[in-house]
């Protein structure tokens, strides 16, 4: 009862806070040039991304170069872990042959199933809604992670291996997803010979959806590649300490 009313109090706190200072925030009187630029181009005039989200349209338009090669190193890096743990063939046939976990409870098993279809519904919806509201492939691929981790976490990797999502697999998404990156940036070359051109290039909507040009195709890609980067690596992570310590014994 204690907890339950502490948590109350920070609830009402925290919102009685954000109220306090979404009613007092003075707009800023000597906007920055650039800044006044970016606010009137996002969506609309001659060099618009055609994205009401102007941050979106600062990370993948405007300076898009280095947003992509931002992503190039956060990619190195996870190429990195996935070489630190690698495994060959016999190896990872081994590590995926687990004791199976005994039942959980019924309640908790319902709780994390629906648990996972939410995180899989909500990261799409900041993946692909990037463009409209705050949000993002980066975001949406980290949100979508939590998913294979909460089941590892609830039934043990070999729950997500039973059913196909092993490390091979998300490695091959991954690649799918940075492959998706890589021809979105490079598609522009072929019509107008500037790389990661947006308009008008690409449709700037449909069916009456703003799309953002190549916005939402860059936050759908990057999306796949980041859960599925970030899932491979859980994956590796979660071999028993035991079975590691094996593998390591047989390399040296």
């Amino acid at each position: 009862m204690k907890r339950l009313t502490g948590l109350l109090t920070i609830l009402i706190i925290t919102l009685g806070v954000a109220i306090y200072l979404a009613q007092n925030i003075i707009p800023p009187e000597n906007l920055h040039p650039l800044g006044e630029y970016y606010l009137e181009n996002s969506y609309f005039g001659e060099h618009s991304a055609k994205s009401p989200e102007v941050v979106t349209s600062i990370l993948w338009d405007y300076r898009g170069v280095d947003t992509l090669f931002e992503t190039a190193v956060f990619f190195l890096a996870i190429i990195g872990s996935l070489t630190i743990f690698r495994l060959n063939r016999e190896q990872s046939e081994e590590a995926k042959q687990g004791e199976p976990k005994p039942q959980l409870p019924e309640p908790v098993v319902v709780v994390t199933k629906l648990t996972v279809a939410m995180i899989l519904a909500v990261s799409a919806s900041i993946a692909l809604h990037g463009q409209l509201t705050p949000g993002g492939g980066f975001q949406g691929g980290s949100a979508l992670a939590v998913a294979p981790l909460l089941v590892i976490a609830a039934y043990t990797k070999y729950a997500l291996e039973k059913n196909g999502l092993d490390k091979t697999r998300a490695i091959i998404i991954r690649s799918i997803g940075l492959l998706g990156i890589a021809l979105t940036a490079l598609t522009p070359l072929l019509v107008s010979g500037y790389i990661m051109q947006n308009q008008p290039i690409f449709p700037g909507e449909a069916l009456g959806v703003p799309l953002g040009g190549s916005l939402v195709l860059y936050n759908l890609f990057e999306y796949l590649a980041v859960g599925a980067g970030f899932t491979a690596v859980f994956l590796l992570l979660s071999i028993p300490e035991e079975k590691f310590k094996k593998f390591l014994g047989v390399r040296r």
